[in-house]
């Protein structure tokens, strides 16, 4: 597919390229939304960047106003019509229809002497007053979309919205390649948000929802949805995949070696194979593991659940690469005996420093090799177990010193069962932020927070018969 580059790179990147080139694309919205800028900004980008000839048709603005309100941006349109890199006409309806489909007629001349390669009407609403019923109106677009086609010509036909009900879909709408739709709402009670979203655009896949838009001083500037501020500091190409290949492209690869994720889920959504494919790919990555245990799940079960994983946990223990800190005292296998570390009778008083007596013989010769190490902390557990105030408390020295020897850490806690407080100091300690959840009959996913800045759109958690076990869509 080639495409037809906008001149804005954000745009583009939300129709992963830009428009398809020869497709003809609504372009609709309310007065005051910044259509004609656009529109504009799409012809002069296209004949200064990209050596694309294009005409401006215009049904009831003057070119000279035109010229006018354009040179706020710094764009020079006569300056590119003597260079025949554009033309502004204004005409009516009922002319340009007719010589656009007229043999030889002024439009193909016009296109024939600048070699055109973009179009933008202003607007296509109009051609309804020149069609005596819904039928002849339905011929007269058809045959515009007709004669773009045959002119091979990548157009934008500006649209007035005239409802504010989706669901009233305009003939256009259908006919046409694609529908990008501009709004101005309100936002935030004293202000306004322009929002661009695409909704239709057949050849490319399009980022779905609604993006920001301003009107400055060089054209609109789009801004993706999800867009944040990326952490410059954790950009390192020392990171290990998740397993789970959606996800692993929205975290450009995986992991961040030495950063922090917490994965916050609900009661009804099946966390374990996140969690263990995680795991598990950083066991073959050459990490050590330390497994703060969870009271839903025994040793018995994760033996279950790594084994579906093609992991012999009982093997990992036995290399010195899988250990679990355990609250409850439970039976394990004899072969486990030399991996978990047992504080099911330590009480919070003297949690931290039995602990890190015992894990001081365990991470500290390895770190010193310069070893690599993912921690787990199911929080759900110990804050059962240890309360939620001695947790926190516990939880951000712990993150302190893992921060300062480079470990990876993640982390499982329901942020629905407690204190929003306490939820949102979680959520800033961590570089990242993944939730599930479920609802009705759908398990969803969505990166909320990263280190790159990039959250994505709610995911539904498929399952599939191969390992992980789990398709992101």
């Amino acid at each position: 597919m080639e495409y037809a580059k906008t001149g804005n790179t954000c745009l583009d990147t939300i129709m992963h390229g830009g428009i398809p080139r020869g497709s003809s694309i609504v372009l609709e919205g309310a007065p005051g939304t910044g259509k004609t800028t656009l529109a504009m900004q799409f012809l002069y980008y296209g004949a200064t960047e990209y050596d694309e000839p294009g005409i401006y048709i215009t049904f009831e603005e003057l070119p000279d106003q035109i010229y006018q309100d354009m040179e706020r941006f710094g764009w020079d349109l006569k300056a590119l019509e003597r260079k025949n890199l554009l033309r502004v006409i204004c005409m009516s309806p009922k002319l340009f229809i007719e010589q656009l489909t007229k043999a030889g007629g002024l439009i193909e001349q016009v296109i024939s002497e600048l070699g055109c390669r973009r179009i933008a009407i202003d607007s296509v609403s109009l051609l309804r007053f020149e069609a005596e019923d819904g039928a002849s109106y339905r011929k007269i677009f058809y045959t515009l979309r007709s004669a773009l086609r045959k002119f091979q010509m990548t157009s934008l036909l500006l649209q007035e919205s005239i409802t504010s009900r989706h669901d009233d879909i305009p003939l256009e709408n259908y006919v046409s390649d694609g529908v990008i739709r501009l709004s101005l709402n309100s936002h935030m009670e004293s202000y306004r948000k322009r929002t661009l979203e695409v909704l239709k655009m057949r050849g490319t896949p399009i980022m779905e929802g609604e993006h920001r838009y301003k009107i400055t001083d060089r054209g609109i500037h789009v801004v993706p949805s999800l867009s944040l501020i990326e952490d410059r500091e954790a950009a390192t190409d020392e990171c290990v995949g998740t397993g789970i290949q959606k996800l692993d492209q929205l975290l450009f690869g995986g992991i961040r070696k030495g950063t922090s994720f917490l994965l916050d889920t609900n009661s009804k959504a099946n966390y374990k194979y996140v969690i263990a494919s995680i795991l598990t790919e950083h066991l073959r990555a050459g990490y050590k593991i330390i497994a703060y245990s969870s009271g839903l799940s025994t040793f018995y079960d994760l033996m279950n659940i790594y084994s579906t994983l093609n992991i012999d946990l009982a093997k990992k223990i036995r290399q010195q690469r899988f250990y679990f800190v355990e609250h409850f005292g439970r039976a394990y296998p004899e072969e486990f005996q030399s991996g978990v570390i047992d504080v099911s009778d330590v009480d919070p008083s003297s949690y931290n420093r039995i602990v890190e007596e015992k894990l001081a013989p365990v991470m500290g010769p390895s770190l010193a090799r310069g070893e690599n190490w993912i921690v787990y902390y199911d929080l759900n557990t110990m804050f059962s177990q240890q309360g939620v105030d001695f947790v926190s408390r516990y939880y951000s020295g712990e993150m302190a010193k893992s921060r300062a020897s480079g470990l990876t850490v993640l982390a499982l806690c329901n942020f629905a069962e407690i204190s929003s407080d306490v939820a949102s100091y979680l959520e800033r300690s961590s570089g990242g932020v993944i939730r599930t959840w479920v609802d009705g009959s759908y398990q969803y996913l969505q990166l909320t927070k990263s280190p790159h800045g990039v959250v994505s759109e709610p995911l539904i958690v498929v399952s599939v018969p191969q390992a992980p076990f789990i398709q992101l869509l």
